[in-house]
This record gives C-alpha cells, structure tokens and sequence, in this order.
C-alpha cells in the first residue's frame, strides 16, 4: 500500500501532474522542465524527485544534463489496482475483455 500512497501523493500536486503531462511528448531535460513554470529550480527539482519516488519518471544521465521520462505502464497499473479495488465490477470488464482478445 504504500506505493499506492506515493503514487497518489505524487498526483496530488497540479504542478507534478503538469510535468507529467508535458513528458507525455517525450524524454525532457531538467532544465527545460524548470523552465516551463514560474517556481524555482530547486522547487522543480523537488517535484521530480517525488515523481521519481513514485516511479512515475525514471531518469538518466547525459554528460551533465539528467533528461526525465515518463512511466505511462507505472501510472496506469496504480491507477487500475485502485479502480478495481473501489470498482470490482469494472476490473472484471476488464479481464474479460483481456481473455477475448486473448492477452
């Protein structure tokens, strides 16, 4: 359970949803992620250390700039264990439709 507290505490923020959002085009360096708002570096730079603690962005290291990058298969999987915890009904729609498609 207490990945599932980091991922929502993570989502909680609109900033780090923002970040999120803006990675949905790809992999962005750290510079560039500040750069897009108004807060400061080390502010950002919390942010994304949250979100990397949550394992919804991964990062690696490219001379001197760190480039973050999505996890969109992290997301989804906290956010189906939690729907079909509140929502049973719509997990098993779910399987199903797995099981015809044959996944």
């Amino acid at each position: 359970m207490k990945a599932a507290s980091r991922t929502f505490r993570a989502l909680a923020d609109p900033t780090r949803r923002q970040i999120l959002q803006d990675l949905k085009g790809g992999e962005l360096p750290a510079g560039e992620i500040a750069a897009r708002f108004s807060i400061s570096g080390p502010s950002i730079s919390r942010h994304l250390s949250i979100l990397k603690g949550a394992d919804l962005v991964s990062e690696r290291r490219v001379g001197n700039r760190i480039l973050y990058r999505l996890q969109p298969d992290r997301i989804a999987s906290a956010l189906g264990d939690f729907l079909s915890t509140v929502c049973p009904t719509q997990f098993l729609h779910r399987r199903k439709a797995k099981k015809e498609r044959g996944l």
